[in-house]
């Protein structure tokens, strides 16, 4: 895969955590808002096979390929700000939002900042979807593979932005990846790109 995508959630105390959920309960044997629990409560939880909750710190020491950070808390932004410009990590991150003040935020604290704007707009609302990246300063828009039409990617094309789509799970969405000329995709299972390689 060129990108890793992480969601990262604030907890009480203020530290990056990377969960998916708002909510432990799902991924971990604890329960409750991760932003309820200090991060000294959620190293304590079990998030499968003895694993703890990690910290943004941490994903970085073991992961070597790029990372796409999902922020959706505007409190969220200058504590990346201040992780990427003490970690020199504005080619190595990039940060996506559905939120374009989060994106506005960071891309003030880190000059060159790459950004992406995530949204489930409809296809027919794409004009309004290209106007919001583009006042935000978002490089790229990421939406719901469902929701794409090729008008819709064109249009965002021809305003200089990249389109990605998500979440192609399946040979047809890839297939359907390809056709719309989508400049990357989102998956759940890495493997669909080598099994579709020649077959999409």
């Amino acid at each position: 895969m060129d990108v890793i995508a992480l969601d990262l959630r604030l907890s009480k105390d203020g530290a990056l955590v990377a969960v998916h959920d708002p909510e432990v309960d799902r991924t971990t044997d604890g329960s409750g808002a991760v932003a309820d629990l200090t991060l000294a409560e959620l190293r304590e939880l079990d998030a499968g096979r003895g694993e703890h909750v990690p910290v943004l710190e941490e994903v970085l020491d073991a992961v070597r390929v790029p990372l796409q950070a999902f922020v959706g808390d505007l409190a969220a932004a200058p504590v990346l700000a201040e992780l990427f410009l003490r970690r020199d990590l504005t080619s190595r991150v990039e940060v996506a939002s559905d939120r374009e003040a989060v994106l506005v935020e960071t891309a003030r604290l880190v000059p060159g900042v790459r950004t992406v704007l995530c949204s489930d707009s409809p296809a027919a609302e794409a004009g309004s979807l290209v106007d919001r990246a583009l006042a935000a300063g978002a490089a790229t828009i990421a939406v719901d593979i469902h929701r794409l039409s090729l008008e819709a990617v064109e249009s965002a094309h021809a305003a200089g932005l990249r389109v990605t789509g998500r979440a192609v799970n399946t040979l047809d969405l890839l297939r359907l990846a390809r056709a719309l000329g989508l400049d990357g995709a989102a998956t759940d299972f890495p493997e669909i790109r080598s099994t579709g390689r020649f077959t999409a």
